[in-house]
């Protein structure tokens, strides 16, 4: 199972980010990735840095037009797409969520962002409603995935309830950066986002895989570092700090390995868990 992680600058233009990350896509494409994920909130810049009414025009419908036009693309170049934009519901609630359009342009579903943030530059409950959808795993041509979007990639919760629905591949879309006036504590930061997701991978036996931004929007500059890590938490490829496509293959028969080698789900004591609810 080869996959793809689409890593990219945003400029302002929704039309200018879309066609730039088809692009990217068919580059990846072309590099034979079968499953190809794009960033959080892929085709417009990281509005949520400000608290600003006017952005909540950006949001669209799922289905809508920024599906519409990755579907088409999905079909032709036989590829299952994972678009992360900011979603308008009917009732004028919002959500960032992400698509998931299968190889023959179906849309399989949506997921939306569970772990909702709201700190100084991440103003995101402002803009997003908590998801409403759960943790959701989707069967696609090419194989079973979890889709999570960035804070979510924090709790373990989230990882563990995608993998015991059958993951084979967790994909984290991200958006995450420097802090330039504290950029001791963000290296450490950038450190502990890693590890952490490497520890998902270990602890359930799968593949995690993280496409993140880059360059300066504002006050941040997003680091990029895309990487996917294996069932060991080794890293298998990471990207750097400039747009890349990251092309890498995953096998599922050495998830079902480890999984076998390193039983935890066999061990999980479920039974007495729910007493640490709280």
């Amino acid at each position: 199972m080869r996959i793809g992680l689409v890593q990219m600058a945003c400029s302002e233009g929704p039309s200018e980010n879309l066609k730039k990350a088809a692009l990217l896509i068919r580059r990846a494409a072309a590099k034979g990735a079968r499953i190809i994920c794009l960033q959080e909130l892929f085709n417009t810049r990281y509005f949520c840095r400000t608290r600003d009414k006017r952005h909540f025009d950006l949001a669209q419908p799922i289905p809508g037009p920024v599906t519409a036009a990755l579907a088409k693309l999905a079909k032709s170049l036989k590829v299952v797409l994972i678009a992360p934009h900011f979603e308008k519901e009917s009732k004028g609630v919002y959500y960032n969520s992400a698509a998931v359009i299968d190889a023959d342009g179906r849309l399989l579903g949506k997921y939306r962002k569970m772990h909702v943030p709201y700190d100084p530059g991440f103003y995101e409950k402002f803009y997003f409603s908590p998801g409403n959808l759960g943790f959701r795993v989707f069967k696609t041509r090419y194989g079973k995935i979890g889709v999570g979007i960035c804070y979510d990639q924090w709790f373990p919760e989230a990882a563990r309830a995608m993998a015991l629905r059958g993951a084979e591949i967790l994909f984290y879309p991200t958006a995450i950066g420097w802090k330039p006036d504290r950029l001791k504590e963000t290296r450490s930061y950038r450190e502990a986002w890693e590890t952490v997701q490497r520890g998902h991978a270990i602890s359930n036996g799968v593949f995690v895989a993280v496409p993140n931004r880059v360059k300066q929007e504002g006050w941040i500059r997003f680091w990029g570092g895309s990487f996917v890590a294996g069932p060991f938490g080794e890293v298998l490829a990471r990207a750097g700090a400039e747009e890349q496509v990251l092309v890498v293959d995953c096998d599922p028969a050495l998830a079902r390995k480890t999984r076998k080698e390193w039983p935890f789900f066999r061990d999980r004591r479920a039974d007495v868990y729910a007493g640490a609810r709280h």
